[in-house]
């Protein structure tokens, strides 16, 4: 028996948009990662990028569990003595680029390394519900129908 290994001319990549209006953030970025992973198809192979192209639209509209939209601190260096610096993920979101909670919890959970850069490249990330990839026919996919927990409810934000 013979192992297989999917090459480049045998992976179909499709194309997903995903709503991302009251989705728990850390729930998206899971179901993200995994498709952009490829790991939800049976020809997977872990040297190969076999994942698909996933548009994320409504950004700005993500919700965080929890006590985690302003206790959870996101920490950059700007490379200068005493140069880091510090943003809670409310001040993020209410940034001119709320896409970026978005892209950096679905990037931390891809490999680092060349394949995961490439990965990561498949990731588009929208703060309104517009974008610019009508032409590539994306399938939705309703991350808040696979598990009740997945969608917040609730008056608190």
């Amino acid at each position: 028996m013979k192992t297989y290994m999917a090459s480049l001319k045998n992976i179909k990549k499709d194309w997903l948009l995903v709503d991302a209006e009251n989705i728990i953030l850390g729930r998206l970025a899971t179901v993200v990662a995994t498709r952009l992973r490829g790991k939800h198809k049976p020809n997977y192979t872990p040297n190969v990028d076999c994942g698909d192209n996933v548009i994320v639209i409504n950004a700005e509209k993500i919700r965080l569990s929890g006590n985690k939209l302003e206790s959870k601190i996101y920490y950059h260096h700007t490379g200068y003595p005493g140069g880091i610096r510090a943003r809670t993920a409310s001040d993020i979101l209410s940034s001119s680029t709320p896409e970026e909670l978005i892209s950096k919890a679905i990037a931390r959970m891809i490999p680092k390394g060349p394949l995961g850069r490439k990965q990561i490249g498949n990731l588009k990330v929208y703060a309104g519900p517009n974008h610019p990839h009508g032409a590539q026919q994306p399938t939705i996919l309703n991350i808040s129908m696979m598990n009740e927990k997945n969608i917040r409810v609730s008056n608190r934000g």
